[in-house]
């Protein structure tokens, strides 16, 4: 019997095993600013993502089987299969350089939006047809298989990243995070995006008022107090996988608490709030290295880009630069007690 015909319940555990990585190590990816940590997470879920092509030609016997027979559960099947070739399809596009955007969206987009939909559909499949581990599964030889799957998943993920600057392709030039360059030193050509339901608001700057908030004191700035002189080279690194490095000119955040309400005596953390709601926590003793910038290179915020103010966070994904700043409050709760990503 051919390694193919005995495919089976081990290689649906094996899938499920492999789709739990990819979307963990997905998470993650969308988490981490620091570049070391993010060039071993995004190549662990670039591996995992090829390891789903490794297991096709096992995959496709049992969805042979499958097919001859109705069984519950069967167009869930189907329309994971076909969800799982969109994203590794989009993942390896992007890895390239074809990351759009196509009629308006990036090839990140719907890999993104289409591993949220295998997720659930995945959980689905499994609660259909669950896969129950067994004690034989933990062995040497399973061990050996799943290192050569492994192994063959690194083979063609380096196989790919050769393939890039080999031929000279845009993918070359990601940054460790994966994400591409556009529009460094040229604000213009930045994209304007928004975090899920989030929008671009209106907002008067001769009306506008920042509220500082700590040590039981409320003082509201006027924008006319914020343009700072504190310049802070960083990089804007987006999820939808794109970043660009600007200069940010405006004041930081140990300042502006400094000459407003003073040093906090109490407080862990910093709650900063965009007028939308949109909020993020920081810890306090990070206010040094966060500024509240007016300007990027020499030039006024756009409204798209978070105008009047908005926050400056290095090392940080862009999901923590929360744009048009209402609101700056010192609390007492840990910085880490919020959602790991916003829910809005």
């Amino acid at each position: 019997m051919s390694a193919f015909a005995r495919a089976g319940r081990r290689t649906n555990l094996a899938i499920l095993v492999v789709l739990t990585v990819a979307f963990g190590t997905g998470a993650l990816a969308f988490a981490v600013g620091d570049e070391a940590a993010a060039r071993i997470i995004v190549a662990g879920h670039g591996i995992a993502g090829l390891c789903l092509v490794v297991l096709t030609p096992w995959k496709t016997v049992v969805a042979q089987r499958g097919l001859r027979r109705p069984r519950p559960g069967r167009g869930t099947s189907v329309a994971l299969a076909i969800l799982v070739l969109i994203i590794v399809g989009t993942g390896v596009a992007h890895a390239l350089g074809a990351a759009g955007p196509y009629l308006g969206v990036t090839a990140m987009q719907v890999h993104v939006g289409a591993a949220i939909v295998a997720t659930a559909l995945a959980a689905v499949h499994v609660w259909v047809r669950t896969v129950h581990p067994r004690r034989a599964d933990v062995s040497r030889r399973t061990l050996l298989r799943a290192g050569a799957v492994a192994g063959a998943g690194a083979l063609l993920w380096s196989a790919t990243e050769a393939t890039a600057a080999l031929a000279s392709l845009p993918g070359a030039q990601r940054r460790a995070t994966g994400s591409h360059e556009r529009g460094s030193d040229d604000p213009a050509e930045m994209p304007v995006t928004q975090w899920l339901t989030d929008h671009v608001p209106h907002i008067d700057p001769t009306g506008y008022r920042l509220r500082v908030v700590a040590s039981g004191r409320s003082v509201d700035v006027p924008f006319s107090d914020l343009r700072g002189s504190d310049v802070v080279r960083a990089v804007l690194d987006c999820t939808g996988g794109w970043y660009a490095v600007q200069d940010w000119r405006g004041i930081r955040l140990d300042e502006l608490l400094a000459t407003t309400v003073g040093t906090p005596s109490v407080g862990r953390s910093i709650d900063v709030v965009s007028v939308t709601g949109y909020r993020r926590r920081f810890p306090l003793y990070d206010a040094g290295r966060l500024l509240l910038a007016s300007h990027v290179a020499g030039r006024p915020l756009s409204p798209g880009h978070g105008a009047p103010v908005r926050l400056v966070a290095p090392d940080r994904r862009g999901f923590w630069w929360v744009k048009w700043v209402a609101q700056v409050e010192v609390v007492d709760a840990p910085w880490w007690l919020q959602p790991p990503f916003p829910g809005r």
